[in-house]
């Protein structure tokens, strides 16, 4: 398998929302520019819509999220920072589904379970953690609800207790809020990491696919 490069960026830059911001942009500038009583003035406002349409890009920026796919390994790319994991710790990838009356209904969300917690804590850096453990509450508090445990959710949500893996070794402060959180979700969801549907290129279930295939061909560590 060759190494793959995807990326949310054309999606989000296409999106009808940005597409609808740009033809405003055009418009209030155009006006901006006739409705200038002197130069002076006309050239504060092209300064004030450049620096707004800089602040676009970097709201972009901050929302993209790529993904490398090699043979040996997976890895997501965010604003913040990123993550890895080795196909060889991933025991299966899947949609994300949830159980209401004995049917399952698929969540906008990618689960990837994994063999073995360390490695993936000690590869995430400590921004993108805080950014898991923040933006995937919601998630966190259905899998709470699916299990008649909401009581639980303030306790689940940051719980600091140490973590000890494996091999022994105890993990405490960020790391331990994530393996802490890993947990929860592997007994809601039978998922340790999550991908959110709306920050891919393509359907879920085509991603989903394309990972399976990665997975099934993974090459050995050299």
């Amino acid at each position: 398998m060759q190494t793959l490069q995807l990326s949310n960026r054309y999606q989000l830059a296409s999106s009808v929302f940005v597409k609808g911001l740009v033809v405003v942009f055009v418009i209030v500038g155009g006006l901006l520019l006739l409705l200038s009583p002197s130069w002076p003035q006309a050239l504060l406002s092209v300064g004030l819509l450049i620096t707004i349409a800089l602040f676009g890009v970097y709201l972009i920026q901050r929302s993209t999220v790529a993904y490398t796919l090699t043979p040996t390994h997976f890895q997501q790319h965010l604003f913040q920072g990123g993550w890895v994991v080795k196909w060889k710790n991933i025991e299966k990838i899947g949609i994300c589904t949830y159980e209401s009356e004995g049917w399952h209904q698929p969540l906008p969300w990618i689960g990837i379970k994994l063999l073995h917690y360390s490695p993936y804590l000690m590869a995430i850096c400590p921004r993108v953690s805080t950014e898991i453990l923040l933006s995937q509450r919601a998630l966190l508090y259905l899998g709470a609800r699916q299990h008649q445990c909401e009581s639980r959710f303030e306790e689940m949500v940051l719980d600091p207790q140490p973590y000890i893996d494996e091999q022994g070794i105890e993990h405490t402060g960020l790391q331990a809020m994530l393996a802490n959180r890993m947990k929860y979700q592997r007994r809601f969801f039978d998922y340790d990491i999550f991908i959110s549907a709306q920050d891919l290129d393509r359907e879920a279930e085509e991603f989903v696919g394309l990972a399976r295939r990665y997975l099934a061909a993974a090459e050995p560590d050299q």
